[in-house]
Formats: structure tokens, sequence, C-alpha cells
């Protein structure tokens, strides 16, 4: 029975992992069409950047009601209804013929970008504390592995499909395509995934076939917010996906436009780099869940690690002269590495220090903090671009835009986690306790 369960929670892995590895390509090939789009609509940097910021504002409005929802009701089955509104609203964006429609369509898209609290939170029902970094690592690790293969379908399989399908442009086709991958995956979910008890993997409960069930209530939310760890983490969320949606939708117009780069130069240094910042989730979490086995502030040091170095390396990779191309391949290289070391401990943490029945919602919360900063970074970086274009050129504007918005976020961060490492002992030993309370009462009942 224990093996079927194990073989159960791996197959679940697999629909995520799939799902997300899809859903991430359908988000983030975006930034790989900046050229072709903006040629569509004829656009600026300012109007691309509102097109980005568009579907980060949706998700950030949604993500405490997709939040509430996951913690009152199955969150497999909502999960299947998210995916299908990405494929529905994909399909709208491949079709629409001017930039207001596309602006509004798009947009429209962070509709189902704000899902992933529920699916994090029934993970956690099957992973115990001393796993979750490594799943959590595994999962985001297609974050970058969509990324690549966006970049493939942008690059590679949109100029070929060029008036091939439906007589659409090459980006309208490839948006056909996932919106199709989108709904395919909700008929997947909606029937291959079950729910599993709240609170299942908690240690506390190991060895309990029945556990009871854990309700929502809004004063548990409340505790939890009261938890200064809760504060430092969402404070440095605010300002550590700064970096993040700059990278993505400006990157490949900074290398195309700054240095040079044609298609498959981008492709060739770009798959590289990539790869490794999807090892770097793996990494990252596992490094996290080692040192957490020796000390509760293990994950907040790896978070620490992980932003000032890809503060340094991105720094010394953009201001690496043209002429070098392979010193900064290296150090974007480095970057990669770091980068997303912060992320599957973030989650981990959350999770550390929250009650069950209160996960979805409290993630939620994070991430709505987090998307009120990094909804404005899009637009925030076009409009330095702008300005950087007058000052020191169009030839580095969008080089002075990215660094300064990724170098002073992730210094910020950094100063934000050293405030963590004070308070995470105590906030977990608080859960922890509470959920002996509960084992033990339950152990009584029965």
């Amino acid at each position: 029975m224990k093996s079927g369960r194990r073989f159960y929670s791996v197959f679940v892995i697999v629909v995520f992992a799939l799902f997300m590895l899809l859903h991430q390509t359908d988000k983030l090939l975006i930034g790989s069409l900046q050229l072709p789009v903006s040629k569509t609509f004829g656009i600026n940097d300012l109007q691309w950047g509102l097109i980005n910021s568009g579907a980060l504002i949706v998700a950030t409005l949604l993500y405490p009601v997709w939040g509430y929802l996951y913690d009152r009701y199955a969150r497999a089955k909502l999960l299947a209804l998210a995916s299908f509104v990405w494929g529905a609203t994909t399909w709208l964006s491949s079709i629409v013929k001017t930039y207001p429609a596309f602006l509004a369509t798009r947009s429209s898209t962070g509709i189902d970008d704000s899902s992933y609290p529920g699916l994090y939170s029934l993970v956690a029902d099957y992973f115990g504390p001393k796993l979750r970094g490594k799943v959590y690592g595994i999962l985001q690790l297609t974050q970058p592995i969509g990324y690549l293969l966006g970049m493939v379908l942008a690059l590679m399989v949109a100029p070929m499909l060029d008036g091939r399908l439906f007589g659409l442009q090459g980006w309208r086709s490839i948006f056909l395509i996932t919106g199709f991958l989108g709904i395919l995956m909700s008929v997947v979910i909606f029937f291959g995934v079950k729910e599993v008890p709240r609170g299942k993997a908690e240690p506390e409960f190991e060895g309990m076939e029945e556990i009871g069930q854990f309700r929502f209530e809004w004063k548990q939310v409340k505790e939890v917010l009261k938890k200064r760890t809760m504060w430092f983490v969402f404070l440095q969320g605010f300002a550590g996906v700064f970096p993040w949606n700059v990278i993505t939708f400006f990157f490949f117009g900074y290398l195309m436009r700054e240095r040079g780069y044609d298609n498959m130069q981008v492709l060739f240094t770009m798959a590289p780099i990539v790869l490794i910042l999807a090892a770097g989730y793996f990494v990252g979490g596992a490094l996290g869940d080692f040192l957490f086995r020796r000390t509760n502030k293990g994950r907040i040091l790896v978070s620490s690690l992980g932003v000032i170095s890809g503060a340094l390396f991105l720094f010394l990779a953009l201001n690496t002269p043209v002429t070098q191309p392979t010193l900064f391949f290296v150090l974007m290289a480095l970057t990669a590495l770091f980068m997303p070391f912060s992320a599957p401990n973030v989650v981990a943490t959350v999770f550390d220090i929250t009650p069950p029945e209160v996960r979805s919602t409290t993630q939620a919360l994070e991430y709505f903090v987090e998307n009120s900063g990094a909804a404005l970074a899009p637009t925030l970086a076009g409009a330095l671009s702008l300005y950087f274009a007058k000052v020191v050129g169009p030839f580095a504007s969008l080089q002075f835009a990215i660094l300064t918005v990724c170098v002073s976020a992730w210094v910020l961060c950094f100063l934000l986690y050293l405030g963590a490492l004070f308070t995470i002992e105590g906030d977990i030993r608080s859960l922890r306790a509470q959920m002996a309370e509960r084992a033990a009462q339950q152990k009584q009942q029965a």
C-alpha cells in the first residue's frame, strides 16, 4: 500500500511538472517574441512593457481569490480549471488584430498565472518538510526549461510556421499550439489528480491513518501574518521578482540590439545558460534541505547567498565588453546558477511556518505582495530604457535599465534575508508545537 501511495505521489509530481513546464513555456515565450510582436503592432519599449505588466497586474489581483478558493475547495479541480483558462486566453491572444485588443487578451492570461499556490499546497501534503526543498526545486526548474522551450518555439519554430497554419503569422501559430496544450492538461489534471488530506505529510502525523479535517479559518491566517518571518518574506518577495520580470521580458532585446546577436547567437548563448538556471533550482532546493536538517536557518542562508551572488555576477556580465563574448557567457552562467537559489527555499519556508489549512491563502498573499511590485517591473524597465536612451544613447539603454532594477532589488533582498535569520527559528518551533498538539489530540480521540 505504501509503495502504491509512493508511486501515485510520483505520478502527481510528473503531471504537475508537465503542467508547469507547458504553462511556463506559454507564459515566458512572449519575451522571445518581442521583436515580431512589436513589429506587428508597431509599438515601442514602453508599450511592450505594458503588455507584460497587464498580465502581472491581473495575476496579482487574483492571487488572494485563488488562494482562498484552494483552501476551501478541491485543489486539483481548481487547478484543472486554471489550465483550461490558460488555453482559452492564449487562443484569444493569437487571433486579435490590434494592439489594444492584444493588450487586453494578453493581460487576461494572468488569470491562470496566479493558480500555483494550490499546486504547492497539494505537494506539501504529499511530501514532508525535509523533502520539500528538493521537490519544489524540481517543479520550479520547469520555469527555465519552459523559457528555453519558448526560445526554441519563438526563434526556430515560429519562422517555419509563418503563414502555414491557417495563414497566420508564426508567433500567432505558436500561441494556438500552446493554448491547445493548456486545454489538454486541464483534462489530464481533472481526471488524473486526486486530493489528499491537508496536513497528511506533517511529521507529527506520521503513521496515523486518520488525521482529521483541518478547515480554513481567517484567525489562522491572521496568526500567520503576525509571524515576523512572514514580513521579511513578503518584503523580499516584493523586491525579488523585479529582476526576474525585467530579465524575462527585456534580455532578448538587450542581446539583439545592444550586443548585436542574431537569432542563432541568442539561442546558442541562452540555451546553456537557461539549462544552468534550471539546475540552480534543484541545487538551491537540495542545498536548502541539507542545511535545514542542521539548522532552521538553512533555507534563509541559501537564499541570501543566491541573491547577492546573482547581483554581483550580473553586474560584471553586463559591463563586459561586446568584444569578449566568452567572458560574458561565463559570467551570465554564474548569474544563472545562483539566481534561483531562493525560489524553492522561499516556498518551503512559508510552509515551514504555516498550518496546512491556510497554506494556499498564505502563499497567495505572499505572491500578491510580490507581484504588486513585479507587475510594474516591465513598465519601469521600459521607461528607464527610454530615459537612458537620451542620457547614454540607444545602444546602452537596456543595459543600464536592467542593471538599475536588478542589482538594487537583489541587494535589498539580501538585507531582508539577514533580518529573517533572527526570526525563523522561533516561528518554525511555534508551528511544530502546534502540529504536535494537534497530533496528540487526534491520538486521544482515536
